[in-house]
């Protein structure tokens, strides 16, 4: 089981919009109510538990994505910056080293890299001071893991491509 609320969360986004648009906002209140109870209040985010070493998703990263996409700007930037005081902490900006892919926990931070860039590319959207920053480190994370999508070892590539996916398209 890898859970991660942020990342049902965002991932249920699109979606719930699309049916705002049309005229049912339900899912959409819901979605942005569940993101202000659960993460509003967080402040310091726990970089230094990264990475677990079975991650595949950045919690601290896919939560700030979250709010970012359900915050007002000026009040993302606010909670950014009590939630990521450290958005530099260089355990964020360097990508996870994988030492052996056939094993089964230890394959997961080629997806934690990917997942990483993906977060990194879109709070650049974000975060103008930073934009530049995020997505050299968003780049970083992704191009030696994007090798591993096909090809690699069965441990990884079952499920690494749906990270490049987010990573690779625009508008995931």
């Amino acid at each position: 089981m890898h859970p991660n609320s942020a990342f049902g969360l965002v991932r249920s986004l699109a979606s719930a919009r699309r049916r705002a648009e049309d005229g049912d906002g339900r899912v959409l209140r819901a979605i942005e109510d569940a993101a202000g109870r659960w993460f509003l209040a967080d402040m310091d985010a726990p970089v230094r538990w990264e990475p677990s070493g079975a991650d595949f998703l950045s919690p601290v990263l896919t939560e700030a994505v979250l709010m970012a996409e359900v915050l007002p700007g000026e009040e993302f930037a606010g909670w950014l910056g009590r939630y990521l005081p450290g958005l530099g902490d260089r355990r964020l900006f360097e990508p996870a080293v994988v030492a052996d892919s056939s094993d089964g926990q230890t394959a997961h931070l080629h997806g934690l890299n990917l997942s990483r860039a993906w977060a990194l590319r879109r709070l650049a959207a974000h975060v103008p001071a930073a934009r530049d920053l995020l997505l050299d480190t968003a780049r970083r994370h992704a191009e030696p893991e994007l090798s591993e999508v096909s090809g690699s070892h069965y441990m990884v590539e079952h499920w690494l491509a749906a990270y490049a996916l987010l990573y690779l398209d625009e508008d995931l």
